[in-house]
């Protein structure tokens, strides 16, 4: 019997943590909490107001593929960065085990965007398996989360799909090859990102998003994930279709990341 991928052991991981989680607090209880949040941007409205190429700008403290990266990162001061910089969304890893993640660091992130005009949207990036974390990621602050089209089978795809946007959230469906963007197409996500990085092996392989992005609805808005470490790399997604990169690892480990989220935001878009 084969070995279960990286990511088969985070997601079974995931759902043991959304077991426990459940015994601690109740769904309905979290719902409610959910519904007193403040309202949601409109992550699309947001992204389609940048001039330019759009920023997403990660918090990420570390990955099973680089371990530790950040791991004592002040969650607030780097979002506070990132907002001051004009990224449009700032994506929060809250993914505990592998990438030593928190909803205390988007709860974080969010009083740190607070006040600044225009305000980034915050995402709530992990391997969303239930219902649960799509209450969780709301009432914690996210204006949208991340629905990995790997992760999940066609029916539950389409239940997370319709629980976040219940809650006033168009959630990020992230594909990896063709197959997926047809999955996600058909699942009637409108928010797709295209994630360079197979997240079975980890490996990076910038080729992904020209190649899947033809496969897009007309529709959609496209944002590439992962692999970006500069202006040229964005260029490149920008003429495959994308109008918003993520970028994560290269923010992280620079000394001036608001001077890279400026250097990128400037790439125009058709």
């Amino acid at each position: 019997m084969a070995e279960p991928s990286i990511l088969e052991r985070i997601v079974a991981q995931r759902r043991e943590d959304v077991a426990a989680a459940k015994r601690e607090r109740p769904l309905a209880t979290l719902i409610r909490e959910a519904e007193r949040a403040p309202a949601p941007l409109d992550v699309l409205a947001r992204l389609r107001a940048e001039p330019g190429v759009a920023v997403m700008a990660e918090i990420k403290r570390a990955s099973p593929s680089r371990g530790p990266i950040a791991p004592h990162v002040d969650a607030y001061e780097q979002a506070h960065r990132y907002a001051e910089a004009g990224a449009a969304v700032i994506s929060v890893l809250t993914e505990p085990t592998w990438f030593l993640g928190s909803l205390d660091d988007l709860r974080a992130a969010r009083r740190a965007a607070e006040g600044v005009e225009p305000r980034p949207a915050l995402l709530r990036k992990d391997f969303v398996v239930d219902a649960y974390q799509v209450a969780e990621a709301r009432a914690a602050g996210a204006d949208t989360v991340l629905l990995i089209v790997a992760c999940l089978s066609d029916p539950e795809l389409g239940e997370l799909i319709s629980a976040a946007r219940e809650l006033g959230m168009e959630p990020l469906v992230e594909v990896n090859s063709e197959e997926e963007m047809e999955r996600a197409a058909a699942a009637g996500a409108r928010f797709i990102g295209i994630n360079n990085r197979d997240l079975r092996t980890f490996t990076v392989d910038l080729d992904t998003t020209v190649r899947v992005a033809r496969a897009a609805p007309p529709t959609a808005f496209l944002a590439a994930l992962s692999g970006v470490r500069g202006r040229k790399d964005v260029e490149r997604f920008v003429r495959a279709g994308a109008r918003a990169v993520l970028v994560g690892e290269a923010l992280m480990e620079s000394s001036d990341p608001a001077a890279l989220i400026r250097e990128l935001r400037a790439v125009p878009v058709p």
